[in-house]
This record gives C-alpha cells, sequence and structure tokens, in this order.
C-alpha cells in the first residue's frame, strides 16, 4: 500500500488588492466629507469691487437674514455680544472685527451689531464684500 502524502499548498503571499480597495474607498469618503465639515456659514454677501479681509489678527461677526448673530462659527445671542466681545478685547487689546451681513438681513440689525461693537470699544470695524468681476454686475 502505498500512502499518499498530502501537499498542501501554504499560501505565503499577501493579497493587497482587498486592502488597497478598502483604502480607496476611505479615501474616496474623505475627499467627498472634509469639505463639508470645514465649511462656513452660507451668506449672501454683498457686491463690491474694494478688495476684502487680508490674513491678520481678525475676528469676524456674521449676522444672517434670520437675524441670527455669529462669533467666527459660534452662534451668540446679541444681548451677550457685547460681553463676548469685551472679553476677547481685553485678551487682544488691537483687535480688528469684520462685519459679515446677509444681503437681505434687515439694516436695523446689522446697525443693532454694529453699534455693541463700537460699545465694546472695538474701533476697527470693516464690513466684508463679495469681490465683483470686471465688468460684472454692479447695482444688485
Amino acid at each position: 500500500m502505498r500512502t499518499q502524502r498530502r501537499t498542501s499548498h501554504i499560501m505565503r503571499e499577501l493579497n493587497l488588492v482587498p486592502l488597497i480597495d478598502v483604502l480607496l474607498v476611505v479615501l474616496f469618503f474623505y475627499m467627498i466629507i472634509s469639505p463639508m465639515m470645514s465649511r462656513g456659514l452660507d451668506v449672501n454677501l454683498p457686491k463690491s469691487e474694494a478688495t476684502t479681509i487680508k490674513s491678520e489678527d481678525r475676528i469676524v461677526i456674521t449676522v444672517t437674514r434670520g437675524q441670527e448673530v455669529f462669533v467666527e462659527k459660534e452662534r451668540v445671542d446679541i444681548a451677550k455680544l457685547g460681553g463676548v466681545l469685551g472679553a476677547i478685547r481685553k485678551g487682544k487689546p488691537q483687535i480688528n472685527v469684520y462685519l459679515r451681513a446677509d444681503r437681505s438681513a434687515p439694516y436695523g440689525a446689522v446697525v443693532q451689531v454694529m453699534d455693541v461693537v463700537k460699545r465694546a470699544g472695538i474701533d476697527r470695524l470693516g464690513m466684508v464684500t463679495e469681490a465683483v468681476a470686471p465688468g460684472g454686475e454692479s447695482g444688485k
């Protein structure tokens, strides 16, 4: 009687195809999701031909169409805005504040925010607008 010898084939190679597939799927989801995570507030800004914000020590206050007020990306009640700005000003006395107001925001709400900023002792207040392309629309 002959004894049959079983030869087992041990796989000595690592199959990288499933690993690469998983990595490509993760990369794809990261590329799709990451811009959504760093997205700011949507505000319909008025147009202007002048240059706007330069990189410097600054705070951006946003007034939305619904009269909501945000300091950077954090929602703040208008009654507490003066205290928040006062606390920021203590840490940085020469701070520049930029006001981004939606084109459809009520004028009174924008003026109220400007008044709170001035009462907080901040003299450097700028308005943020959207740049107009040369020969583009004006007066809209």
